[in-house]
């Protein structure tokens, strides 16, 4: 007795047999489902392997310690997340009283306190410096850590050389050497010191491959470096305090993390990261949700567009490959007509194609799990340079590649249902004789399609205007596709009443492609898909680089540039630096610009720093803006808070300056393109400029000189002006049309010295002769860092072109996947056509007929795909516009409510891409068309004639 399973086993001894015969389409098709296998297969290896298990990212964040501990709020007790990125100062807890100790040590010292006896702490101190390479300066992050302890082990991975045990030593990170140009063995010298430190070998951190750092004994680099600096008159070093705690047995609980933040410590610990603690157990998520702190529904929405671009992708390769197994179908029909003829039934005949699916789909489970093992394992160096880090280790989770092995099979079974059921169709007499039969189209499918295509715009359009989210419009657009591909037939049809316009070629072609439809639809379908997804990126590309151009704030006018000193000190440095910018550059107008300096020559605006002052104007009270003076507890109703944006007191002037109180004569205003007579004489004649109405009144300006930084800082906590002498100027209000790009006052040089005020250097602004080369601006960095200074250099170029790589790379693929799909349908096209060419060539038909008519069926098949393509993937991208522009308008508002935001309605606009559109139109098909002439034999007919 024979059970259900012995047809099968004959038909995949079958299907193989008949695979191996037909290499080439069965390599084709393997081809097809293995590369995507592949890179799913890689990507899944590369995602677990790189996914960190609790235990191991706490050992990269902590190495051998139990946890780590700082003092964020100065000793302000707070309350933290478990895993301590996110905390919040308790209220009414006040800061610890300052003696001796700094805050930081006073909290470690009260947190150490606690601490069992024998409990370590090692000290880490970071700061950013400058240290001198071989190029010039390179602003690195700098460590002093007793690397050697065996509470920090597992912090870094030494690549060669050895720790540094002794002063005058460092180590560096491998992208700093590179950076540099360094190496072991050479010298550093941060910027500002006198002391050359020793590389004495490299390391890299496992989880930061491209952080340029340096490390060093403890006290022996940011602490000298620091004092030489203040020393020199410059900025010192910024360090942060952290402290790597060894507690011993059981770790720093959960217990102890809470109480370490009633005494103002910040902590992360080993344990508390590896077995978190219970949402009612956290202090800080009584007060604020956790939801508030993760981004759950990122991820979730992360996992469903991944799923969604591996469901289009297989429904591609199913597309793609369903065409194949039916030209094996056709070249195959004698072998089914004799499986009937011995008494064979439909399922037998089906289970024959099915079962080539199935085998290929083995085939191609096995080569692309392969591939992708081997992929993964080959570039998992590069992988990890890409990521920035190493993996934790090489993980295979064999449920999880079972299932992509699986996926493959059913992807090749999928592709082979269609062909399956039309050879089952075919009578036996029609199958040995070769004769195609006649099948009326099904009225199923394309109801099916219509009813997915309005469910799936009503999905897009009512997600857009409901408020739904993103998710809801991309599932409307995925089902609204699906409708279009189950209604290729019917369209293809419809595509078939164009022919009676068209030449003998392009309308046989077409003609064709009507008739064999079962061939022709899959095809169109795969090119569809493949189009419509680089439409629909291209066309979100093109409205946000619209948007981009609308919404850009230019910092100057086109063309124009600023130069300014990026550090403390560098003052000095300036004349040089100016002579540098006129030499380099194609300088047509130099307006130097300084600043008012209030205590010492190297105080910059706003830096507060002891002996540091600072000059600001003063806005009358009545003047002010009710929006932005308004107490905190006071709240505006969104319809005041539009009406107030409305008053002109809430209006400011447009740009970034950098600099609000600027000191320059005319030049500044030839290069700010700034003509306005009586803006131009008024300077000219040494009178100040305003072109800010609000710090204006009775036609003069408060310049409130403050001497002591810190004062000013506690007045404004009082809401206060801060105390100082006032400095009073007649101005001249410019017109609202005159932009000083966010200066708001200006100052004639003989104004301030009359004020008896002191300046310093800030910059120059300039004008062009032309454009300045790439080679130019090499040449100024290159003087400027030879100088020993840090300067900025803007030249105003306008929102920039769009970046078109990932277009283009959708592009290509698009028209790679438009040529292999209509290949596939010529190919069955030419198998099916053997008899309407012998035809052809016997009525006198010249030989080249073979290769026209190949190159149009290819181009036919390749235009009807994209032009459905092009017209089904607007959708998608409109859809997730709408919702955009619907969450930005309420972004808006709720800005707007807060006295934010007036005068920038949102602006999101739909810009079809019709330079991409037109290159997929027109030179796709061409290409298609061109390729699939050039390859067809154009004396094929003619020898099968003669055979016959």
């Amino acid at each position: 007795m024979k059970s259900w399973y012995h047809p099968w086993i004959a038909a995949l001894r079958i299907a193989r047999r008949d695979a191996w015969r037909a290499k080439g389409r069965s390599f084709l098709v393997l081809a097809m489902i293995a590369l995507p296998i592949m890179g799913v297969s890689a990507a899944d290896l590369t995602a677990r392997s790189a996914d960190l298990s609790a235990a191991q990212s706490a050992e990269r964040k902590l190495g051998a310690a139990d946890a780590r501990i700082e003092s964020p709020e100065g000793g302000t007790a707070l309350a933290q997340t478990p895993d301590g990125r996110n905390w919040k100062p308790l209220n009414g807890s006040t800061r610890p009283g300052r003696g001796g100790e700094a805050p930081d040590e006073q909290v470690v010292s009260a947190v150490r306190a606690d601490l069992p006896p024998d409990a370590e702490l090692v000290k880490q101190s970071e700061g950013r410096i400058r240290v001198r390479t071989e190029y010039g300066l390179l602003d690195v992050q700098a460590r002093e850590l007793d690397a050697a302890h065996p509470a920090v082990r597992g912090l870094l991975t030494l690549l060669r050389g050895e720790l540094p045990d002794r002063p005058g030593e460092v180590v560096a990170t491998e992208a700093f050497l590179k950076a540099s140009g360094l190496h072991v063995g050479s010298g550093v010298t941060p910027r500002g010191s006198g002391i050359t430190y020793k590389i004495v070998g490299a390391y890299e951190q496992p989880d930061d491959l491209a952080a340029k750092e340096l490390l060093a004994p403890p006290g022996s680099l940011l602490g000298p470096l620091d004092k030489a600096l203040r020393g020199a008159g410059m900025r010192g070093v910024v360090a942060h305090d952290s402290w790597y705690v060894s507690v011993g047995r059981g770790g720093f609980t959960w217990n102890m993390v809470k109480q370490a933040n009633t005494k103002g410590a910040l902590v992360v610990s080993k344990a508390v990261l590896v077995d978190p603690p219970a949402d009612s157990e956290v202090p800080l998520y009584q007060v604020e949700p956790p939801e508030s702190f993760g981004t759950p529904r990122l991820e979730a929405a992360e996992m469903a567009v991944i799923a969604t671009v591996v469901g289009l992708t297989m429904l591609e390769v199913c597309l793609l490959a369903g065409p194949a197994f039916a030209v094996g179908a056709r070249r195959s029909r004698r072998q089914l007509g004799l499986v009937g003829a011995n008494g064979g039934d439909r399922r037998h005949i089906r289970a024959v194609v099915l079962s080539s699916g199935i085998v290929i789909g083995a085939a191609a489970a096995v080569t692309g799990i392969v591939l992708g093992l081997a992929l993964t394992l080959g570039l998992q160096p590069v992988l990890e340079e890409q990521l920035g880090k190493r993996f934790g280790h090489f993980e295979v989770r064999p449920l999880e590649i079972l299932a992509i092995a699986v996926l493959a099979v059913l992807t090749g079974l999928l592709a082979a249902v269609a062909p399956a059921v039309t050879a089952s169709r075919q009578t036996v007499l029609a199958s040995l004789t070769g004769r195609r039969g006649v099948r009326r189209a099904g009225r199923v499918l394309p109801v099916l399609g219509l009813i997915a295509l309005a469910a799936g715009i009503g999905l897009v359009l009512f997600g857009a205007v409901a408020d739904l989210g993103f998710m809801v419009v991309a599932g409307g657009s995925v089902v609204a596709e699906l409708g279009i591909v189950a209604l290729t037939p019917v369209l293809v049809g419809l595509f078939g009443r164009t022919g009676r316009w068209l030449p003998l070629s392009p309308r046989l072609a077409l003609r064709d492609a009507v008739r064999n439809r079962g061939r022709t639809a899959p095809a169109v379908a795969a090119v569809l898909a493949a189009v419509a997804g680089t439409v629909a990126v291209a066309t979100y590309q093109s409205s946000a680089q619209a948007q981009y151009v609308h919404q850009y704030t230019a910092q100057l006018p086109d063309g124009a540039g600023r130069l300014t000193l990026d550090e403390s000190g560098g003052w000095r440095d300036m004349p040089a630096v100016r002579e540098a910018l006129s030499r380099d550059l194609p300088v047509a107008v130099r307006a130097d610009v300084e600043r008012i300096s209030v205590g010492a020559p190297d105080c910059e605006p706003y830096a507060m720093t002891p002996g540091c002052g600072l000059a600001e104007v003063l806005v009358p009270k009545d003047q002010r803006c009710p929006l932005w003076e308004a107490p905190a507890e006071q709240r505006f109703s969104p319809e005041q808070a539009r009406e107030l944006g409305k008053d002109w007191r809430c209006q400011r002037p447009s740009g970034f300056a950098g600099i609000e109180t600027a000191v320059a004569d005319e030049k500044l205003l030839a290069v700010l393109g700034i003509t306005d007579p009586g803006v131009v004489r008024a300077l000219r004649e040494g009178r100040p400029v305003s072109f800010d109405p609000t710090q204006v009144k009775d036609g003069k300006v408060t310049l409130r000189v403050v001497t002591d930084a810190d004062q000013a800082d506690e007045a404004r906590e009082r809401g206060e002006d801060p105390p100082g002498q006032d400095k009073v100027f007649p101005v001249h209000q410019a017109p609202a049309s005159a932009n000083a790009w966010g200066i708001r006052l200006l100052l004639p040089p003989g104004a301030v010295q009359a004020a008896g005020l002191r300046t310093a250097p800030y910059g120059s602004y300039f004008s062009l002769d032309g454009k300045a080369s790439t080679e130019a601006r090499q040449r100024l960095d290159g003087d400027i860092d030879r100088m020993g200074v840090d300067a900025s250099v803007h030249i105003e170029e306008g929102p920039g072109s769009p970046d078109r790589m990932m277009t283009l790379i959708l592009s290509v693929f698009a028209g790679l996947v438009t040529i292999g799909a209509a290949g596939i349908a010529t190919g069955l096209a030419q198998a099916d056509a053997e008899a309407d060419l012998r035809t052809l060539a016997a009525v006198g038909a010249a030989p080249r007929v073979r290769r026209t008519l190949s190159g149009f069926q290819c181009g036919v098949v390749a235009a009807m795909g994209v032009v459905l393509g092009a017209a089904a993937g607007v959708l998608p991208a409109i859809g997730l516009l709408l919702v955009e522009r619907r969450e930005q308008v309420r972004l808006h508002e709720e800005l707007v409510a807060h006295g934010f935001g007036q005068g920038h309605e949102p602006f999101v606009p739909i810009v079809v891409p019709w330079e991409t559109l037109t290159g997929l139109l027109v030179l796709v098909p061409l290409g298609a068309a061109l390729l699939a002439a050039l390859v067809t034999r154009s004396s094929g007919a003619l020898a099968r004639r003669a055979q016959a």
